[in-house]
């Protein structure tokens, strides 16, 4: 038996060769098409969220997973390992992390697993959850470990561009006047995660491609200061050759040990909407 495992909701949007390397259990959240519910990362591609979408022009929801699944998910976690660590979405964002508080909290099992708010989504709570396996990897102590990711979780830089406003809009992140003027004037903002909540930040404009790259030029002086272990590029759509450039641009201003490409989920392909692309790190 481990002594300790790690455990992530589907928003973490870990590739499936991370979540194997590393040995991570993910459970997923819910997308709701109409009245159809799907589990994000199983039964739905973030493809078949957007076609929908685009047919009906209603909003794609999402929720979290139900106290049940929470413990089935917690209980295999500790027929694994002595002691289980489990990552969730920012709080501010959805109620997973209440709900797998509550099931540890039903299971009477709270000495055995600890529940961490990531403050982030996407990727950003990617880097938490591979910084815990390499410390798990190193023998470290869970005191330690829980104490280091706290300490961790306000330097990871996440923030995105989007293609466009209309998946904001349909999800209440901004106004139909915004998202009409954005689309018409193709104004395509920035989005950064700060104390476990979005927030907008410089708006450029012009097509997408320029705007992506433009973007990660801007980056420049944060990737200077980034710890030099691990950087994700994480999309909802974006083209090979577009994801190419983006990566010769980061490791122009910087280099990393471990450079991953990642494609987001479903659910935060539903609130992104197709062509987002963010570059997400820690700074030292």
């Amino acid at each position: 038996m481990k002594e300790i495992a790690i455990l992530t909701d589907s928003t973490s949007d870990l590739s499936e060769e991370l979540l194997k390397k590393y040995e991570i259990i993910r459970f997923p959240l819910h997308i709701h098409l109409g009245e159809k519910e799907y589990s994000d990362g199983i039964d739905i591609l973030p493809q078949d969220i957007y076609d929908w979408s685009e047919q009906t022009k209603e909003t794609p929801k999402t929720s979290a997973i139900s106290l049940d699944t929470a413990m089935k998910y917690l209980k295999k976690g500790l027929e694994e390992a002595k002691e289980v660590i489990c990552f969730c979405i920012s709080e501010s964002m959805s109620s997973c992390y209440s709900i797998m508080q509550m099931a540890v909290q039903e299971m009477e099992v709270e000495n055995k697993v600890h529940v961490i708010d990531s403050a982030n989504l996407s990727t950003g709570i990617g880097l938490l959850i591979i910084e815990t396996a390499e410390m798990i990897k190193e023998g470290k102590a869970t005191a330690e470990i829980l104490e280091k990711i706290e300490e961790m979780k306000p330097k990871v830089r996440s923030s995105f561009v989007v293609d466009t406003l209309t998946y904001l809009h349909r999800g209440g992140r901004c106004s139909g006047a915004a998202a009409l003027a954005g689309n018409t004037l193709k104004i395509h903002p920035s989005i950064h995660v700060e104390g476990g909540k979005m927030h907008p930040g410089k708006k450029y404009r012009g097509k997408m491609e320029k705007v992506i790259l433009n973007y990660v030029e801007d980056m420049e002086e944060g990737l200077k200061r980034a710890k030099k272990d691990h950087l994700f590029i994480t999309h909802s759509g974006c083209s090979e050759e577009l994801l190419q450039k983006v990566r010769e641009v980061v490791e122009e201003k910087a280099s990393f040990s471990n450079l991953y490409i990642t494609r987001a989920g479903g659910v935060i392909s539903s609130h992104c909407g197709p062509g987002t692309l963010g570059v997400l790190y820690v700074e030292e």
